[in-house]
């Protein structure tokens, strides 16, 4: 078995910036997701500003979550409500889920290890802990239902163009896609009574923030801009979802997205050798 990296292998892994960028000042992320935060209040659209804001740097999230949930983001005797703090874990636990559709799983891990570290003891002790989404014989039939709905809510009138295109790289890659779709990045089928389930329009943030973060994606950004349009077409969409959904608040998911990469990444320029995440 091998225990140990050989020293050549081991110097040639500390090159080109293996390490996870540091998280923002403080007080910068705090300026930055106040304004934004003050914005989404007076337009009804907290839980998008959450969700985007959780979705676009791995560096952030930790502070993210103490800000939003106390008074003083470094105090943890200031936070506000413990129900309060247990719903904006589970809702940024989720946005980060599924940004694994987007970024992949390292990012997804570094996302998911930052916001567990900031959580108190008795905030992760009182979220989910079994998965609801192993696959099985008795579920995968409505799981690819799931994916497919949603794969034609987000590309139609293109969905079978754009199917067969993908298809056509890799016979398994467009089928992974679709199982993903129905797995992770819809919404799970028991709504609200799912702790913290995001609705369609929510998963199409997602995928805004993350692929704005990424950059040099356009089509796939564009896709899924086009993703978040389309969302106003859903039943039943609650009125964060239907201002979210229109052309203002499409424009101002992407606006806010921007305002708040500009400030998480303002001090990557400064450092030596930066290569792109």
């Amino acid at each position: 078995m091998v225990k140990h990296l050989p020293p050549v292998v081991k110097h040639l892994l500390t090159l080109r910036n293996p390490e996870a960028w540091p998280s923002p000042p403080s007080q910068r992320l705090n300026r930055v997701f106040a304004t934004t935060l003050n914005e989404a209040g007076q337009r009804g659209a907290e839980n998008g500003w959450l969700v985007l804001s959780a979705s676009i740097r791995p560096s952030s999230v930790g502070h993210l979550y103490r800000f939003i949930t106390r008074t003083d983001p470094g105090l943890p005797e200031t936070r506000r409500s413990f129900t309060d703090a247990v719903n904006r874990a589970a809702t940024m636990r989720e946005a980060a889920l599924k940004s694994v559709i987007f970024v992949g799983v390292p990012r997804t891990i570094l996302s998911l290890t930052g916001l567990k570290d900031a959580l108190e003891d008795d905030v992760y002790a009182a979220l989910r802990k079994d998965s609801i989404r192993e696959a099985s014989v008795d579920n995968i039939e409505a799981t690819i239902q799931r994916g497919m709905g949603l794969w034609k809510s987000i590309y139609e009138p293109h969905a079978v163009k754009l199917y067969n295109k993908l298809g056509a790289l890799h016979p398994d890659f467009i089928k992974f896609i679709i199982q993903a779709y129905g797995t992770i990045l819809s919404p799970l089928p028991r709504g609200d009574l799912e702790q913290g389930n995001l609705t369609r329009a929510l998963g199409s943030v997602v995928g805004i923030a993350t692929l704005r973060a990424e950059e040099r994606v356009g089509p796939q950004l564009t896709s899924h801009v086009f993703g978040l349009l389309k969302a106003r077409y859903e039943s039943n969409l609650n009125e964060e979802d239907r201002f979210l959904s229109s052309d203002e608040g499409t424009e101002w998911v992407i606006r806010k997205v921007d305002e708040i990469i500009d400030a998480v990444t303002a001090d990557e320029e400064k450092i030596p050798g930066k290569a792109k995440l």
